[in-house]
């Protein structure tokens, strides 16, 4: 898989970075195989500036080693320029093969205060593409972060995979999984094979390296869940 990280790509009134990521995803599904875009909540601490939530975003690409990762930076990177937005800080992360590493580091963003330095220093140690783009760069943090929490598999929920996003109302789990979710369940990791689930708020959570709809019964249909 190829991971491609954004962070810090907005203001207070502009559209916000995951759907700048799910914009910039279409821009190269016709390029590349687009696994889906995850958000990944970080550190919510009045000492972190932030727009609105501190969430990231990652886009995960199919990819080997055959893929020109410098290529798809100078691509992503000229549409995050051309949609800059005025006072954002955005940062970009690509990379291929994540170490455990980058995964500790996000994991580290969730729960304390991290640098620049930091985040620049352990990208240049494992040979990660890490730009800053525009303002104070910030958004390096965040865009290193959301990789590492992508590739552990087991963080953040998918804001788009699949046909998902085009589900509407009530649908029967079988849509769910003919939309690109692998598995509905759960919290307690129960499967769930029939009944409705109400769809329009659906975002899967990323586990085991996967799309997996958690849902909870409500009397007559199932509720999904938005899990970090």
């Amino acid at each position: 898989m190829i991971f491609v990280g954004l962070d810090d790509t907005d203001n207070a009134e502009s559209r916000g970075t995951g759907h700048l990521a799910r914009m910039i995803a279409a821009d190269l599904s016709p390029t590349y195989r687009v696994l889906g875009v995850t958000r990944h909540q970080l550190l919510v601490d009045p000492r972190v500036p932030y727009t609105r939530n501190n969430s990231s975003a990652t886009i995960v690409l199919d990819g080997n080693e055959t893929l020109d990762v410098a290529a798809l930076a100078d691509r992503v990177r000229a549409l995050m320029l051309g949609d800059l937005q005025p006072g954002s800080d955005p940062g970009l992360c690509v990379a291929g093969s994540v170490p455990a590493a980058v995964v500790d580091f996000g994991r580290r963003t969730q729960r304390e205060l991290v640098t620049q330095a930091e985040a620049r220093g352990l990208a240049a140690a494992h040979d990660i593409t890490l730009l800053g783009l525009s303002g104070t760069q910030d958004g390096v943090i965040g865009a290193l972060a959301a990789v590492g929490l992508a590739a552990s598999g087991e963080d953040g929920r998918y804001v788009l995979v699949g046909r998902s996003r085009e589900l509407a109302g009530m649908q029967p789990v079988e849509m769910l999984l003919r939309a690109g979710i692998i598995a509905v369940q759960t919290l307690e990791g129960e499967p769930v094979t029939r009944g409705l689930v109400a769809v329009d708020k659906l975002r899967p959570a990323r586990r085991g390296g996967a799309p997996i709809a958690v849902v909870a019964w409500a009397g007559d249909r199932w509720l999904p869940l938005k899990l970090d």
